[in-house]
């Protein structure tokens, strides 16, 4: 197998184009390639600049989990650094979490902080939204977000080999009217939901907004858990 290592887009354009397949840090698809056999050629982003960004207000998809730190808002920083053991958190990347696992642990976070994607193939890249990149499984580039006002980030105690813990993110956003919008997302199962609303008026009437959304729809246990994170950060102190 030949792997490729792209230092420009038009280079990992061309990789694509010339039928590369894409690959983050292999923790998810070595063990299928050994199992079914390995493609001619690999294409790892890891020497592109565009990709391995950490900024206050952008993540490149190759940048490995445990290097996601304090310069990215703390309901992104919090995701990362609780994604399986430090060994994994040392070689898994942010695209290869978003876009191949199944866990997608970094998705509510992302979904919280209305991140949108920056995505390529061989047409080149263009942006799009995160229901996009996880439906269609693109070679993702870059997270990019506007900075929140506040976050936080729940992840319920969880087995190794069981069930998926439930996860609740949360940021408020000041939008361009001056606006405070509370953006919640949440991983029940394998599934992740996320819903917004209003978040001037107090965490009771954000609470009852969001009874309307898709969120009504979750178990017990997880409404118990949006309402605490939803009281918690609508009273909490500033993000950095």
């Amino acid at each position: 197998m030949l792997l490729r290592l792209p230092t420009s887009l038009s280079e990992a354009q061309r990789s694509l184009a010339e039928g590369a397949v894409p690959v983050g840090g292999a923790t998810l698809v070595w063990a299928l390639w050994q199992r079914d056999g390995f493609p001619e050629q690999a294409m790892s982003l890891r020497e592109l600049p565009e990709a391995n960004l950490i900024e206050r207000q952008a993540l490149g998809a190759a940048v490995l989990l445990h290097q996601v730190d304090d310069r990215v808002p703390e309901v992104l920083r919090r995701a990362a650094s609780t994604v399986g053991t430090g060994a994994v958190r040392r070689t898994a990347t942010v695209g290869g979490n978003i876009v191949g696992s199944t866990l997608r642990c970094l998705l509510p976070a992302a979904l919280a902080l209305d991140a949108r994607a920056t995505v390529l193939d061989r047409d080149g890249t263009y942006e799009t939204d995160l229901g996009e990149v996880v439906a269609k499984r693109h070679l993702l580039l870059t997270l990019r977000w506007h900075a929140p006002v506040v976050s936080r980030y729940y992840k319920a105690p969880g087995e190794a080999g069981g069930p998926p813990p439930l996860v609740v993110a949360t940021a408020v956003h000041a939008d361009d009217d001056g606006r405070h919008r509370l953006v919640v997302a949440v991983r029940d199962g394998y599934e992740v939901i996320s819903a917004s609303t209003d978040g001037r008026s107090g965490a009771e009437q954000a609470l009852q907004d969001l009874e309307r959304t898709g969120l009504v729809s979750l178990p017990t246990p997880a409404r118990e858990a949006v309402r605490r994170e939803v009281t918690g950060i609508l009273g909490g102190p500033a993000d950095r």
